[in-house]
């Protein structure tokens, strides 16, 4: 009799831990439903900003070691704007991807090219920043007006860049240098006659240099657009920082940055 009594209790026992054991475990299964749902839901109180922290007059450290550039300021203004604490996490731009990726950061602010590669992979904001290919000459320079006229010219040029691949396509000779100072020290010195370049490095070199000894005699009708990329899935904080920007394009604020910048607004085509 004993051991019958002591068996239906083991039994009896035994159902109660079961049922309180899935209890508990539905009790966390909610949880984990609730918290994904405010995952989801919840107010952004703060970005984290993958850039380089090398590449001037984007995003760089001045003299006082802070750092500034462009996509820096926009993306700080985007920030003060939504009222949200910004972090920069400074990466090489080799390894950016992969921070993103890898979700180190939320976003990247460097001069992102919006190409259909990324798209397939990335989500961007609207563009901030557009540039084009342009041709530089010196001053006095009057017989290249035109990509055409490139055709059997020496043009200074980085040999891997699309800059070189645009004025070998065009006929030029191409004279390797290893950026855009040493091109544009080249035409000055007659020992090359011209280089395509990217055009906001150009209104960069010439704001920051006071160099009047150059000039722009054509521009690419090719446009690049840059913008903030993210990982796919983050459409709320995507939707939010483009409405920042249309507020800024609105007042005013991104063509200040941009000529602040650069000379004049690289914020429109």
């Amino acid at each position: 009799m004993k051991k019958l009594f002591l068996g239906i209790f083991m039994v009896a026992f035994l159902l109660f831990i079961t049922a309180y054991g899935g209890g508990q475990d539905n009790d966390n299964a909610n949880n984990d439903t609730a918290n994904n749902d405010n995952a989801d839901t919840q107010e952004i109180s703060k970005i984290t900003v993958g850039t380089e922290g090398t590449y001037a007059p984007f995003t760089f450290h001045n003299e006082e070691g802070e750092l500034t550039g462009y996509d820096v300021e926009v993306i700080k203004e985007v920030a003060k704007r939504m009222d949200v604490e910004i972090e920069f996490m400074e990466t090489q731009w080799d390894s950016m991807f992969a921070g993103l990726n890898a979700k180190r950061f939320d976003l990247i602010a460097n001069q992102v090219g919006i190409n259909e590669d990324r798209l397939a992979n990335y989500d961007f904001s609207e563009p901030y920043t557009y540039s084009t290919a342009v041709v530089v000459v010196p001053k006095d320079n009057n017989e290249i007006t035109s990509f055409e006229d490139l055709k059997g010219k020496k043009s200074a040029q980085s040999l891997t860049s699309n800059y070189g691949a645009i004025a070998e396509q065009n006929g030029a000779e191409l004279v390797g240098v290893e950026g855009i100072a040493q091109a544009i020290e080249l035409i000055k010195q007659g020992r090359a006659e011209v280089t395509v370049n990217d055009k906001l490095a150009v209104l960069d070199y010439i704001k920051a240099q006071g160099d009047e000894s150059i000039k722009i005699v054509a521009e690419s009708e090719d446009v690049s657009e840059m913008a903030f990329a993210f990982n796919k899935g983050n459409e709320q904080l995507v939707a939010a920082i483009n409405e920042q920007l249309a507020a800024m394009r609105e007042d005013g604020t991104l063509q200040k940055i941009s000529v602040e910048w650069f000379g004049e607004d690289v914020s429109t085509k």
